[in-house]
């Protein structure tokens, strides 16, 4: 994949804001590698990706077995929609209902949506994942 060069770093007011929309529960391990991959690829872009269910199910924040902390978890994500240039649903693993929540939130809010497929991922090694549910 492509390098961010010093010359190629965009100001704050250049980069889009925009929600990542991909599967985190079930198989997290892949989920979790291919969500990292899309982050990526929407930094590559010249965007600013808020990927919300990377930040709030680490270790110590939200449980995402919890279903009240699921539902908290996903409302806090939400809760920014509103200021995001766009929603990008990334689809090669599939869509879950945390993301057609997602797609029905922009959808309410006028924030336009877009598809996005062909992200490539690789699962690491053992430790990987040091710290997230598997």
């Amino acid at each position: 994949m492509a390098e961010i060069l010093t010359c190629q770093t965009l100001t704050p007011r250049q980069m889009r804001r925009v929600i990542l929309e991909s599967p985190y529960a079930g198989d997290i391990v892949r989920n979790v590698a291919y969500a990292r991959a899309c982050v990526k690829d929407a930094l590559l872009r010249g965007e600013a990706p808020l990927v919300s269910h990377l930040l709030y199910t680490q270790p110590g924040i939200l449980d995402d077995d919890d279903t009240r902390e699921r539902a908290h978890g996903i409302n806090a994500g939400h809760a920014w929609m509103h200021l995001a240039d766009a929603v990008v649903v990334c689809t090669d693993r599939g869509i879950s209902r945390g993301m057609e929540a997602g797609i029905s939130m922009a959808q309410f809010n006028g924030v336009p949506i877009e598809w996005r497929s062909g992200i490539t991922y690789q699962v690491g090694g053992a430790d990987y994942l040091a710290g997230y549910r598997r």
